[in-house]
């Protein structure tokens, strides 16, 4: 079976995180993106829970010696919502980053409820 996730943006947050990255980094996003959206179970090494939080997961991507982040959850167990991307420069992810991510995904589920 052919797993194929669609991955979608909420707002422009991601989108202005991508468009900031050289044109390597953009290539390993976009390889990072293949494989969340055809590999069935996606090793943590590119994706992961992010804990204490309900719901909300962490692209991982590492280049060189840089770490970035994407935040982003699942809706319906197959859309990927990508919120926003940083680079990660110390150990602990910014608190700053989960509450603007956590955010996010609040106003994208909201925004459904309208629809």
């Amino acid at each position: 079976m052919n797993t194929q996730r669609q991955i979608i943006f909420h707002e422009h947050y991601f989108q202005d995180f991508y468009l900031e990255q050289t044109e390597k980094i953009q290539e390993k996003i976009e390889y990072v993106f293949k494989i969340l959206r055809t590999v069935q179970n996606v090793p943590k090494k590119f994706l992961d829970h992010l804990t204490g939080t309900e719901g909300l997961y962490e692209i991982r991507i590492e280049f060189e010696s840089n770490i970035y982040r994407i935040f982003c959850c699942f809706d319906k167990g197959n859309l990927v919502v990508l919120f926003n991307g940083f680079q990660k420069k110390s150990q602990k992810t910014p608190k700053k980053q989960i509450d603007l991510a956590l955010k996010l995904k609040e106003e994208y589920f909201n925004s459904k409820k309208k629809k």
